[in-house]
């Protein structure tokens, strides 16, 4: 996969035309999907596209999307507006960019030291999640979805190695969402950037680290081209949601059939988009270490509770907010969290653990 075809993409932005409603032709509904992402980035690119392709499918073809990488109709932080203000239908992208139209929003991709991807789809459908996320996404015309995960993320690429807490302080990191909060807390100097400028800020030295998803996605950008050191366990995201979110007025003027095809291309692509992360990040690791010499490290013991005492404070910050919408929502997330958790001590950690036990791995 050749870098340079993702950095063309960029974040840059062409102005946008605001449509008062989607184009008709012959009953067909033609829907702009505008995107977080460069088109066809290994992961969330690739993500985008299935899903423009599933529901051209499940419609039957009554409703054809077409996709707009990031850059190509807005910037990619600008898809919510978009599809806000209806200047595009729909938007592929991740909750953790979104936290500037509230905090409540974060917990919906990923948490520090939170939900696995089983974990936070078993929220949405179990706990209460889904209402919530209706109802806070509401505020801004949108219809939101999950559809897909990327699984643990990864602790992030280091030009130097970290030995201690200390090591952190003043660190220039690129990460998302809660994981921003979790880290400056720790006194990171924290940045907002796209996966291609993060490649770029780290060649130049305007970044000494920081962390995109995981393998397969970060050795296309080429993040092991100008960091050697791979750090894990990636806790600011110990999963991260993709999400669909619908222009409201758009979704709600559509007849019942086409909604559950919506809905259900969304729901449907969970699983397979999870899976393929999984399968070809551990193919991907394989070569990093191989091929591209990239040196695969822990993070010491004391950093990692050091971020469990940081996403703790995160935690609490918004169980504190001023927002009786963001509370509920925190409190939700905590209370099945701590259920799930619990059992998942005897059930999934207790197989991973007892097959480490027995075969390394």
């Amino acid at each position: 996969m050749d870098r340079r075809n993702f950095m063309k993409a960029g974040v840059l932005g062409a102005a946008a035309t605001p449509l008062a409603t989607p184009a008709i032709a012959q009953d067909v509904q033609q829907w702009k999907l505008v995107t977080a992402w460069p088109k066809n980035l290994p992961g969330p690119g690739v993500a985008a596209q299935m899903l423009a392709d599933r529901i051209t499918a499940l419609s039957g073809g009554r409703i054809e999307v077409k996709l707009y990488a990031a850059g190509e109709l807005v910037p990619g932080r600008g898809v919510f507006d978009a599809v806000s203000e209806g200047t595009a239908e729909l938007y592929h992208a991740v909750p953790a960019y979104w936290g500037s139209k509230s905090k409540g929003i974060l917990l919906f991709g990923s948490q520090p030291f939170g939900l696995g991807a089983a974990e936070q789809i078993g929220w949405m459908y179990h706990g209460g999640g889904q209402a919530l996320y209706d109802e806070m996404y509401g505020r801004f015309g949108i219809k939101p979805f999950l559809c897909g995960n990327s699984g643990p993320q990864w602790g992030g690429w280091f030009r130097s190695e970290i030995n201690s807490v200390e090591d952190l302080k003043g660190l220039k990191f690129r990460t998302a969402g809660l994981a921003s909060e979790m880290c400056s807390k720790l006194g990171m100097a924290v940045e907002a950037m796209s996966g291609p400028a993060m490649f770029q800020a780290l060649q130049t030295g305007a970044l000494d680290a920081g962390e995109f998803i995981g393998p397969w996605t970060d050795s296309a950008l080429g993040l092991q081209q100008v960091a050697k050191n791979y750090y894990w366990p990636g806790v600011g995201e110990p999963s991260s949601a993709e999400e669909c979110g619908v222009n409201a007025n758009v979704f709600n003027a559509l007849p019942d059939d086409l909604k559950q095809a919506v809905a259900l291309a969304c729901e449907s692509l969970y699983n397979p988009v999870w899976t393929e992360y999984t399968t070809k990040h551990a193919a991907s690791l394989k070569k990093l270490v191989a091929e591209d010499g990239v040196q695969v490290r822990m993070f010491p013991q004391e950093v990692i509770d050091a971020m469990g005492a940081a996403a703790a404070e995160v935690i609490e910050d918004l169980r504190n907010d001023e927002d009786a919408l963001v509370k509920q929502i925190t409190e939700s997330f905590v209370a099945y969290r701590d259920s799930v958790g619990g059992y998942m001590t005897y059930a999934d950690n207790g197989q991973m653990n007892a097959r480490a036990q027995v075969l390394g791995y």
